[in-house]
This record gives structure tokens, C-alpha cells and sequence, in this order.
């Protein structure tokens, strides 16, 4: 049986019931992933407790790349991994997990020290490609898979300005129990709303319920923290969300998945593919009629692989190569009723954001396409949000490359910790609504 197969009989089978009082006990026997042995803490017990962004269990998490500091404490900070619970898109209780750092930099500022949430780019769909696990090792190279921790750039930047950061692993990524759903726009903004409650239980966490809290996600975590941003409202009140930065956003699938194909980053497509088809029934019945051979087997490959594994085995490749018929997969999806619609489900902006955001999108981007993006912050201003919109113009750096993708990240990472930086101070965001006729 398939990695897919069992873990999709294992979500049926366990989803059937309501889950309730957890033991915090780790299970005691590991998984590995193209090689690499994933801890036993990263295993679900059978019983969750009830609640949402409740602390599960929780274990010291030693940083890959620290310093000891003059006062003993360590540089960047004291890191701690954690499960806690959340909800799915189905409405059924899943464990997560993620790390918390405790800063070593003091907060100088009002109150107390304020909180940010990391939602992570695309690090893969294995287990071994957990934003937490590479916080602990920055690279694994194996010969079997290649994970690079490349946010722990942001993570430190952020860390430096005295706020705490918990980084979530979303749904299925590290966690052994069920495959990682990628860009579910509401299992991603859960695990991140959820992350933010329970760092608030971290043993030894200055964190609490009166901190402001700020979401921070780019490519993936863009979508993810935009999510966060609209879903605060209704599902997590009690969270202070007082800024979300949301750079090159996902928020229209079914443009992205025409990015995504025949792209350095063709992998994403199948991870998409993959978790839609574990939780929507409208799509996998499509995905079984139109999938030949070859593209079963590539599906269920890339459900273990990390981002390095997707681009070097499946770079630049084509998804017509999957399909029976020989057409694109958007082309497919487009066609069918019922996939269309679960993809339109996915459509972030919607519904109006949860206090300032700040919409960042590179012109020449090609894999999460500009112009989605764009449009992200457009719907967000005719809905009364407060948007701060940036578009980052520089000159082509390769098609389909990744190249237009990844450098608008360096360029504007500096503004963006700054301005969410102002924003867990307090400071008023400035609207830039009125120059969207104006901005590419």
C-alpha cells in the first residue's frame, strides 16, 4: 500500500470519533523518512485534549545555529518544541507541531513582550522537512533528501527586536498521523492562529494573553498568515492580532497551480494535489479518473519529498506527463465541477482582515504569479482592510527559475520585520488603499 493509501485509511479510520484527554506520553516508536528518523515526539498520542491551541506535550529544542552569550544566555534565544491542538478544514481535532523561542533580547517597549507567529515558505510534504526539525539541523543531506531551513533568516531577524516567535509546522508536516494538506487555506490559518495560544503555555514563555501578536509568512507563509488574518475574528478572538505580513500570497489556486507546472518548483503542484486529495472527496474522485501511471507514482515520491528533493526530481517537469489524457492538470481541474470548486474554496480574500496588513508581491514573480497577489490587496481594500500594498520591481532574473520568487524575499525582509516590528509597538499602519489605480 502507498504512503498516500495509508494514510488516508488511517485519517477515515480516526476520524470517526471525537477525541478527547490526551496522555502527554511520546510514542515510542519513531518514523523515518527517506532516511531520516523523525522523533517520536513528532507521533500524535490516540487522544487529543479537547480545546484549540492547548499545549500537548512539549520538550527542550536545541538550535542549530546559536551563541552563548555574555549573561549565559544563549544568542538568539532558549527554544522549546511543541504539540498543541487545532481544528481541521473538516472540523476535526489534529495535533500540530512547531517550536517556540524565548528571545534573549529584552522588550523594551509597553507591556509584555509581544509575539510573532512564523508561518514557513514551502519546505516540502515528508515529515523530515518540519520547519521545527530544520530549526534544529539548518541542512539534511542524506543522499535520500534535502531540506534547507531557509527562514531561520526571518526567524532570528525578528527574534532580535525582543518579540518571541513560535514557528508552526502546520497540518501533517512533521506530525506522522496524516499527510501534510500544503495550502489549505484553513488548516493553515488554524495551525497559525492556534500556534499563537499555545505559546502562551510554554513553560518559562513571557508571552501571555494581553500580547500583541503579529503573523509573518512568505509563499506558503504568506497564504498562511493572510488566512490567520481572516479566520482571527470568528475562530480566534482572544488572539490580539495587531499586524499580518503577508508576502507573495497564494490566494488564488487555480492561477498558481498554472505558475506552479513545468516550473523549478513543479513538486508544489503534486503536494497541493496530494492534500486536497486526502481531505476533499470532489477532488481525489477526479485525481483517480485522470492520473495515469506515472503520475500515481510521482504523487506519492513527492508526499515524502522536501523542497530540494521536489526541484532536483521534478524540476521544470510538466504535469501533462501525469495525466491521462495528456492536458495540464489546471486545464483538468478547471473542467471539472467539483474540483473547481474545491479549489475556489481556497480563495483567500474573501473575507475582510483582522487589523493592518501588509501585501508584498514581486512584478516579475512567476510561480506565485504577481498579478493573484495583487489582487489579494485589492479585495482586502474594497472590503475596508487596512493595507499597506508594496510591489517589488525588479528586473527578470529567470522564468520559472524560482529566481523571481525567492528575490523579492531578501530585498523587503528588512521593511517587513520593521514594519511588523511597529506594529507590536503599537504604532499606527498607514493605509495605502487610495494608490492601488497607481500600483503595478
Amino acid at each position: 500500500m502507498s504512503r498516500i493509501s495509508t494514510v488516508l485509511t488511517t485519517v477515515v479510520a480516526t476520524t470517526a470519533c471525537v477525541c478527547v484527554s490526551a496522555s502527554p506520553a511520546a510514542a515510542t516508536h519513531p518514523v523515518v523518512s527517506r532516511g531520516v528518523t523523525v522523533p517520536a515526539f513528532y507521533t500524535p498520542p490516540a487522544e487529543l485534549p479537547a480545546g484549540n491551541g492547548v499545549l500537548v506535550r512539549h520538550e527542550p529544542l536545541r538550535l542549530g545555529l546559536s551563541l552563548p552569550g555574555l549573561d549565559g544566555r544563549s544568542l538568539p534565544g532558549t527554544a522549546t518544541r511543541l504539540m498543541y491542538t487545532s481544528t481541521d478544514s473538516g472540523g476535526q481535532p489534529m495535533a500540530i507541531t512547531g517550536a517556540y523561542v524565548e528571545p534573549s533580547a529584552d522588550w523594551t517597549d509597553d507591556g509584555p513582550r509581544p509575539l510573532v507567529v512564523v508561518g514557513s515558505g514551502t519546505m516540502g510534504q515528508g515529515d523530515q522537512c518540519a520547519p521545527s526539525l530544520a530549526l534544529q539541523n539548518p541542512l539534511t543531506l542524506n543522499g535520500q533528501t534535502v531540506s534547507f531551513g531557509y527562514e531561520t533568516l526571518a526567524v532570528y531577524r525578528l527574534l532580535a527586536t525582543g518579540a518571541a516567535v513560535v514557528v508552526t509546522d502546520y497540518a501533517g508536516l512533521g506530525t506522522t498521523d496524516r499527510l501534510h494538506t500544503y495550502v489549505s487555506r484553513v488548516d493553515e490559518g488554524h495551525a497559525m492562529l492556534d500556534a499563537a495560544r499555545a505559546a502562551r503555555s510554554v513553560p518559562g514563555a513571557s508571552v501571555n494573553a494581553a500580547s500583541r501578536v503579529g503573523m509573518y509568512g512568505y509563499s506558503q507563509g504568506g497564504g498562511a498568515s493572510a488566512s490567520a488574518a481572516e479566520l482571527q475574528s470568528a475562530y480566534a478572538p482572544d488572539v490580539r492580532l495587531v499586524g499580518t505580513y503577508s508576502g507573495a500570497p497564494p490566494a488564488d489556486l487555480t492561477d498558481v497551480m498554472k505558475g506552479i507546472d513545468g516550473s523549478a518548483l513543479a513538486g508544489a503542484l503534486a503536494w497541493s494535489i496530494n492534500g486536497f486529495a486526502q481531505a476533499e472527496p470532489e477532488l481525489r474522485a477526479v485525481v483517480d479518473e485522470h492520473i495515469n501511471a506515472a503520475g500515481r507514482e510521482a504523487l506519492d515520491d513527492i508526499s515524502t519529498a522536501c523542497v530540494g528533493d521536489a526541484i532536483l526530481g521534478y524540476g521544470f517537469t510538466s504535469s501533462t506527463r501525469w495525466t491521462s489524457s495528456g492536458r495540464p492538470l489546471a486545464e483538468i481541474m478547471a473542467g471539472e465541477p467539483g474540483a473547481q470548486a474545491v479549489l475556489d474554496k481556497q480563495r483567500i480574500g474573501t473575507m475582510k482582515p483582522t487589523g493592518p496588513v501588509r501585501v508584498v508581491t514581486g512584478v516579475q514573480d512567476d510561480i506565485v504569479p504577481h498579478r493573484q497577489a495583487r489582487q489579494l490587496a485589492v479585495d482586502w481594500c474594497k472590503k475596508g482592510g487596512d493595507v499597506t500594498y508594496k510591489a517589488v520591481s525588479l528586473p527578470n532574473l529567470g522564468d520559472k527559475l524560482l529566481t523571481n520568487h525567492l528575490a523579492p524575499l531578501l530585498t523587503d525582509q528588512g521593511d517587513a520585520v520593521e514594519w511588523l516590528s511597529d506594529r507590536l509597538e503599537g504604532k499606527p499602519a498607514r493605509s495605502n488603499c487610495w494608490t492601488m489605480p497607481l500600483q503595478r
